[in-house]
C-alpha cells in the first residue's frame, strides 16, 4: 500500500510538471509581450481610422505592398483590424521589373494587385543612365508615385537614420516630384526588428522565401529590395551581382543604349566605354578609387586595365553583345 501511495504521489508530481511545461510552451509561443500588445492596438486603431476616413470620403485606401516582411505584417494587421477585403481598401504592389525572385508570386498569393510601371528599369537606364546612391532616378519612376489619395505603408523608423529624420509622425502628407501627393499612414512606424519577429512568429506568417536560410530559419534582419539596388551597401551590391551575373549583362546592354544615344553626357568625358563606367559605378567606392585601380593613377608605369576583360573574368561571363 505504501508503495502504491508513493507511486500516486510521483504520478501527480509528474502531471503537474508536464502541465507547467505545456503552460510555459503556450506562453512562449502563443502569447506576446505587453509592449508589443500595446503597439498592435495602436496600429489597428490607426488602420481603422484611415479606413473610416476613406470610406467617409468615398476614396480608396491604398495598402503599399513591397512583398517584404513589413508588408506581410501590415496585411495581418489589416486583417486583425477587420478591414482586409473591404470595399475601400486597395492592396497594391508596384512592380519595379527587377524585383527579387519569388516576389510577384508571393504578393499574388496574398491577393494583392500588381501594378506594372509605365517605364521599366531598362527604360530608366536608356533614358537616364546607371542609377547610383546620389542619383536615384529609378525610384521616382518605378515606385515613388501616388496611386490613391490615401495610403498605408509598412515603414519603420529603426531601419535607417534618414527614415528617423523623414518620418516624424504616423500620419503625414507626402508630395511626389510631379507625380501627385497622398496622405500616408505608418501603422508600424515605431516597431523594432524584435517586434516584427515576435509578431510574425505569433501569427504564423509565412514571409518571402529570401528571409529564410537553408535550414528554414527566419532572419528578420534581412531586407527585400530591388535586385542590385545602388542603395544597398557596397559589398552587398557586389555580392548580388555575383549571385546574379545576368544582371551585369542586363546593366551593360541597357547602358550601351544610353551611351550611344547621349553623345553629350558627362559620363562619356570621364570614361572610355560603358565597361569602365560600370566598373566605376559598381566595383569602386568613388571616381578617385576607379582612377587609382583601373587607370593606373599613382602607378609608376600608369598601366590601365581593360575593363571589359576584367568584368568577364570577375563575374565569369561573356560580354560580346
Amino acid at each position: 500500500m505504501r508503495f502504491m501511495y508513493f507511486c500516486d504521489k510521483i504520478f501527480v508530481v509528474m502531471l503537474k510538471y508536464v502541465y507547467f511545461c505545456v503552460l510555459l510552451f503556450y506562453i512562449s509561443y502563443f502569447m506576446i509581450s505587453e509592449e508589443l500588445d500595446k503597439k498592435i492596438t495602436r496600429s489597428c486603431l490607426l488602420i481603422r481610422k484611415a479606413y473610416r476616413h476613406c470610406r467617409h470620403r468615398r476614396s480608396k485606401l491604398e495598402v503599399c505592398i513591397s512583398g517584404g516582411k513589413d508588408s506581410d505584417v501590415l496585411i495581418e494587421l489589416c486583417k486583425m483590424s477587420g478591414v482586409w477585403g473591404g470595399e475601400w481598401l486597395r492592396p497594391l504592389h508596384k512592380s519595379t521589373s527587377i524585383d527579387p525572385r519569388g516576389t510577384l508570386s508571393h504578393v499574388k498569393s496574398l491577393g494583392v494587385e500588381v501594378l506594372r510601371p509605365r517605364l521599366d528599369f531598362r527604360g530608366c537606364i536608356h533614358r537616364s543612365g546607371f542609377p547610383n546612391r546620389y542619383i536615384r532616378h529609378c525610384c521616382g519612376e518605378l515606385k515613388e508615385y501616388a496611386v490613391e489619395d490615401y495610403a498605408l505603408l509598412g515603414i519603420r523608423r529603426c531601419e535607417s537614420v534618414s527614415r528617423r529624420k523623414l518620418y516624424l509622425e504616423p500620419e503625414q502628407c507626402r508630395t511626389y516630384n510631379g507625380r501627385g501627393k497622398a496622405i500616408q499612414y505608418y501603422p508600424i512606424l515605431d516597431w523594432s526588428n524584435d517586434d516584427v519577429r515576435e509578431f510574425i512568429e505569433w501569427r504564423g506568417i509565412k514571409c518571402h522565401p529570401l528571409y529564410y536560410d537553408a535550414d528554414g530559419v527566419f532572419h528578420v534582419e534581412r531586407r527585400l529590395g530591388c535586385m542590385c539596388c545602388p542603395l544597398s551597401s557596397f559589398k552587398h551590391r557586389i555580392s548580388e551581382f555575383m549571385e546574379n551575373p545576368r544582371m551585369v549583362r542586363f546593366y551593360l546592354r541597357a547602358g550601351l543604349v544610353y551611351w550611344d544615344s547621349h553623345q553629350d553626357s558627362s559620363v562619356r568625358s570621364r570614361y572610355r566605354d560603358v565597361y569602365e563606367w560600370f566598373v566605376s559605378d559598381v566595383l569602386c567606392k568613388d571616381y578617385d578609387d576607379f582612377l587609382r585601380r583601373f587607370r593606373g593613377d599613382g602607378d609608376l608605369f600608369g598601366a590601365s586595365v581593360d575593363c571589359k576583360v576584367y568584368l568577364e573574368n570577375y563575374f565569369g561571363i561573356g560580354l560580346d553583345f
